[in-house]
């Protein structure tokens, strides 16, 4: 099954899903069957029939997307005693977690990247630090595909280090490998180490980042609509492999970059690969509106998501593009035990392992704010410059602080899980509750779920 034709048209799902399939859970050492998967009516949704897009009165089914750390999400999460410790060397670790991911009937499986090995900080704080190393996502995606029928394959490529043509025909590859699963999650590096391994001195500021993504997007697009869909004819008889009227050259010409085409990959069993955008800015929201089809986004709280959700669907009106074109799924960070106390306990342990110079770190890798160790751990958290970094997430979480009136320790805490993202901590049936109600009341289509720890 394509990868698109689930996203955006569910009805397709039932290719490759029982009748009333499960809606599965995945969290820690096993799959949780949390209820029957809820299908909600619902006034608009588009669904495939005969190759056409027809909106029709459906069941609105929830996506669920598994977003995949090396060894969890947790900064501590390597240290729990079953947890993976192999991230980056051990592919038997991927495949498990992906054919659990399809097993529970997840819509795709999600890989975060970025190009550098952290290094601010102490070397104490590095030398515990379990998310230094990893695959290569379209690398470990490709392997993947080879063992996984159905289940998306969502890889984060960088506009600002990469050049169009490359990535064009990379995930053009893969679409083609997977039969029509490939994902793109446009970004624009968060991460400002990653451009010193790109010959330049310093990261480029965020809005010209955004700038050049949003023309590598335009190229990317035109390089995959490259050839028609049959455009090969293959006739052995009359020697004739593809017909030159079908294939399109871009000769584009833009500011940041001269890309001639045609692609030298074929157009792929879903058209071209789903394009996922993950930044949250305002510029950030402007690219998700004008081109995603998926919107990956961090909100810590209901009332935050669904004003995020209106936000989206009003831009995607300005750019002339209906709600039904777009699917938003927040991060969600569940912690689930048989009981509520069973669920505490668990995210109590994860939490006891967090050692204060790793907490401090990955707080500072994730609001871009260096020197971190100078102030009061026990302290007030002070207010802070806007930085070059990941700046959405900077704003999501020192509102967080300032709104819970919380201590640096206390957000070291709160980051090293969800980092940013909503976490919710309770029993299968509350954590289904708390989905639903973000889903019927306009805060989500779906969610990327995060794991604690692996598998």
């Amino acid at each position: 099954m394509l990868f698109r034709h689930l996203i955006m048209w569910p009805e397709a799902r039932r290719d490759v899903a029982p009748a009333r399939p499960q809606w599965w859970f995945l969290h820690g050492c096993r799959l949780w069957a949390v209820l029957g998967r809820r299908c909600l009516s619902s006034s608009r949704w588009a669904v495939l029939q005969m190759g056409e897009r027809v909106v029709s009165q459906q069941r609105r089914m929830m996506h669920l997307g598994a977003f995949v750390h090396e060894t969890g999400q947790h900064v501590a999460a390597w240290r729990h005693p079953d947890a993976h410790t192999g991230a980056g060397t051990c592919f038997a670790e991927m495949v498990e977690v992906a054919q659990l991911a399809e097993r529970g009937k997840f819509d795709l499986l999600f890989l975060a990247d970025s190009a550098a090995v952290p290094l601010a900080g102490s070397a104490d704080a590095r030398g515990r630090m379990g998310k230094v190393v990893k695959f290569e996502p379209l690398t470990v995606l490709s392997a993947l595909a080879a063992v996984t029928t159905h289940l998306g394959l969502v890889a984060t490529a960088t506009t600002t280090y990469n050049e169009p043509y490359t990535l064009a025909r990379q995930f053009a590859s893969l679409d083609q490998i997977s039969g029509g699963r490939a994902g793109w999650n446009l970004v624009t590096s968060n991460n400002e180490a990653d451009a010193l391994n790109y010959s330049q001195d310093a990261h480029l500021a965020h809005a010209e980042r955004y700038d050049r993504a949003i023309e590598f997007a335009e190229v990317v697009n035109g390089l995959w609509d490259s050839w028609d869909d049959d455009a090969f004819i293959r006739d052995k008889a009359s020697g004739v492999f593809f017909d030159p009227s079908k294939l399109h050259v871009l000769h584009h010409k833009g500011k940041h970059f001269q890309v001639c085409g045609p692609l030298n990959v074929a157009c792929s069993p879903q058209g071209r690969p789903v394009l996922v955008q993950a930044g949250a800015s305002g510029t950030g929201r402007d690219v998700a509106a004008r081109l995603a089809e998926l919107v990956f986004t961090a909100q810590t709280t209901f009332e935050q998501a669904q004003a995020f959700y209106a936000d989206i669907m009003a831009r995607l009106q300005q750019c002339g593009r209906t709600p039904d074109a777009v699917k938003v799924m927040p991060g969600f960070y569940p912690v689930v035990g048989r009981t509520e106390a069973e669920a505490q306990d668990k995210f109590a342990y994860l939490q006891s392992l967090i050692q204060p110079s790793v907490g401090l770190s990955i707080l500072a890798h994730t609001i871009g704010v260096h020197d971190l160790e100078t102030l009061p751990l026990h302290g007030p958290v002070p207010a802070m410059a806007d930085t070059n970094g990941p700046l959405s997430r900077q704003h999501l979480l020192l509102e967080a602080a300032r709104r819970d009136h919380l201590t640096l320790w206390e957000l070291c805490l709160l980051n090293a899980g969800p980092r940013g993202h909503a976490m919710v901590v309770g029993t299968p049936a509350h954590v289904a509750d708390v989905m639903e109600h973000w889903f019927l009341h306009g805060a989500a289509d779906g969610f990327n779920v995060i794991t604690g720890n692996l598998p």
